[in-house]
């Protein structure tokens, strides 16, 4: 009889440690994020954008978390080789992408809509090819995470729910940026999300 290569329970060996780094990943934004929204508004060079997506965006992010980790552990579901490698391929390259955003916008980066005194466009890196690279990266990863883990319910939910959130502060991102020259000048027949796609 032959031994299968991977455990029927790789999802859920995979869970825990797959979620601690997304935790750990969406903490140590957080933490960066105020910091420099704390440096900026103290040199008097920004302001915080009001966005009434943001609470929202955030709670979704939160559920979509709480689901990948109660699903897995509630359904205990068996690795599912078809599902699992392309989510974790998908699941890297949208880790490489914000790693390769995040390194373009140097101090610029943030979770929050920032309105600056002088707003820099960063035509660099992923930005040299779409608008919002970002955005792109954090579809993918709520789709691919809950796969690689088995929670099949959550990456549909998950996903849905965060595209109805994404949009209004996607559109409240734009307008304000529209408003600079420079930025109209960079982006305008570039593409939100894939490169002459979408």
């Amino acid at each position: 009889m032959a031994v299968p290569l991977l455990p029927a329970d790789l999802a859920m060996r995979l869970a825990l440690p797959v979620l601690g780094v997304v935790l750990l990943q969406r903490l140590w934004e957080l933490w960066l994020s105020r910091r420099r929204l704390r440096a900026a508004r103290k040199a008097g060079a920004a302001r915080l954008i009001a966005e009434r997506a943001y609470p929202v965006l955030v709670a979704v992010h939160a559920a979509w978390f709480a689901g990948c980790l109660g699903e897995t552990l509630w359904r205990q579901p068996p690795w599912r080789p078809e599902l699992g490698w392309p989510a974790a391929a998908a699941w890297a390259l949208a880790l490489a992408l914000r790693l390769w955003m995040m390194a373009a916008l140097g101090p610029l980066w943030n979770v929050r809509l920032i309105e600056r005194r002088e707003q820099p466009i960063v035509t660099s890196g992923p930005y040299r090819y779409v608008r919002h690279p970002n955005y792109l990266a954090v579809v993918v990863e709520l789709a691919a995470v809950p796969l690689l883990v088995g929670a099949y319910a959550t990456a549909i939910a998950g996903s849905l729910a965060n595209a109805l959130v994404l949009w209004p502060r996607i559109r409240r991102e734009e307008a304000y940026l529209a408003s600079v020259p420079a930025w109209r000048a960079a982006f305008a027949r570039k593409k939100r999300f894939l490169p002459g796609l979408f």
